[in-house]
């Protein structure tokens, strides 16, 4: 179960990597939501139109499972920036439901 799961977030990065936002939006649950340091979106569309402006890479370097939930460590190449991050995946009925995503933000914040 966890490792179909695994597969389903993995392929939404390489979505995403592949800048392949169509597919991506469709490893999502359409009430989707995000968390993250900076900010918080709800719904899958306004999710992707982010990603789409932002276009950032991501290089898993570990992923761990538990029941429904896949969490990854990450670096996110954010263009002019790369942050080391990890990202907490909760994944219903093979679609992710919720993102949480946490990082230090200082090295963006220093311009």
């Amino acid at each position: 179960m966890s490792n179909r799961n695994q597969n389903t977030a993995e392929q939404f990065i390489q979505y995403l990597n592949d800048e392949n936002f169509e597919m991506a939006e469709s490893c999502l649950h359409p009430d989707f939501t995000f968390i993250g340091v900076l900010g918080k979106r709800e719904n899958a569309s306004i999710y992707i139109k982010d990603m789409m402006q932002m276009k950032f890479k991501y290089e898993i370097l570990k992923a761990f499972t538990a029941g429904e939930d896949v969490c990854f460590w990450y670096m996110i190449d954010m263009g002019e920036k790369t942050i080391e991050a990890s990202g907490w995946y909760q994944i219903k009925e093979g679609k992710i439901q919720s993102l949480k995503v946490l990082f230090d933000p200082r090295p963006l914040l220093d311009k």
